[in-house]
């Protein structure tokens, strides 16, 4: 184990086994439709990559950059888009992959700015969900795992840019977090 992290919370295996599982439902769901699966980066850009090779419908690819955290372990609840989409997203069925929802604030002004662009549906998926921190009411449509309020790291998740290339997901030590 990672000498910063307190313990493991989703090993590699049971990270793939899940990814498979979100893959074949959203395929399912996505049957003969104009799927666009927009990636909200830096940290679901793991999640994303797996998933969408799990995904067995076409498919087209764009990502999004937002920033409310900076070097900081909570959201500012100022969300600012620092790189739009490429795609017109009008008319289409836009998926939104993010790898954690925690006060949902983020995710929450997304999901309104895009649903203002008029895709035909919009739907999230998020690999790990933290309710205990929701400080507005979402729910993803496909999610992973519900974890506790603790600061996971791993598999995309980052603290200060670090962490994210773990293969699996921790929980890391407050001493590395905590001034």
């Amino acid at each position: 184990m990672h000498q910063h992290l307190e313990k493991i919370l989703f090993s590699e295996q049971q990270i793939q086994k899940k990814v498979c599982e979100l893959g074949a439902y959203i395929s399912a769901d996505y049957q003969k439709k104009n799927l666009v699966v927009i990636g909200v980066l830096k940290g679901a850009v793991v999640f994303l990559a797996d998933l969408i090779r799990e995904i067995r419908v076409p498919l087209s690819l764009d990502f999004i950059v937002t920033s409310s955290y900076g070097m900081s372990t909570q959201a500012s609840g100022v969300v600012r888009i620092l790189k739009d989409l490429d795609e017109d997203i009008t008319g289409k069925d836009v998926l939104i992959v993010e790898d954690i929802i925690d006060t949902g604030l983020t995710l929450s002004y997304l999901k309104d700015n895009l649903l203002a662009r008029g895709p035909a549906s919009l739907k999230i998926c998020t690999f790990l969900d933290k309710p205990a921190r929701r400080k507005v009411v979402l729910l993803p449509d496909y999610k992973g795992y519900d974890i506790p309020d603790e600061f996971a790291v791993g598999y995309g998740l980052d603290y200060g840019e670090r962490y994210r290339n773990l293969p699996y997901i921790g929980v890391l030590k407050p001493e590395y977090y905590q001034n």
